[in-house]
């Protein structure tokens, strides 16, 4: 459904997709392009990273709005409130949890989220995102 590829897909898989809520999943690993130059001593998933895999998750519940999802482009409007509470590293598997804040109106999308690690918030963001036709 996104127009991203490889290496800048960075959702694995989607989990559940309901009207109001999407749940994505990254399995971090060291064989990532980003590790090469981000503390390859150190290594620590980019928290830029981090928010474009919240938003690509965030970007399916907007596209499963409409019936030709390929049509459309998915753009960020506003990310606000973002807290990076703990690193996310190799051998992590990255839950994103996306709930609206408000209905999809005009394919604006108003979402709050969470980036979990196991038992842990590692980041948390809103977000506001709009899709528009291709022409």
């Amino acid at each position: 459904m996104l127009p991203h590829r490889i290496p800048f897909l960075l959702i694995d898989k989607i989990m559940e997709l309901e009207a109001d809520r999407v749940v994505g999943v990254k399995n971090v690993t060291m064989n990532e392009w980003f590790f090469q130059g981000h503390f390859p001593e150190n290594p620590v998933m980019p928290g830029v990273l981090l928010i474009e895999a919240m938003a690509q998750t965030g970007g399916i519940l907007v596209l499963n709005t409409v019936p030709d999802p390929e049509n459309y482009w998915t753009y960020f409007m506003k990310i606000n409130e973002a807290r990076f509470k703990q690193k996310v590293m190799p051998g992590d598997t990255v839950v994103f949890d996306l709930k609206l804040i408000s209905p999809i109106r005009r394919g604006i999308c108003h979402m709050k989220g969470e980036a979990i690690v196991g038992d842990k918030v590692v980041m948390e963001a809103e977000m506001m995102a709009q899709i528009v036709k291709k022409s």
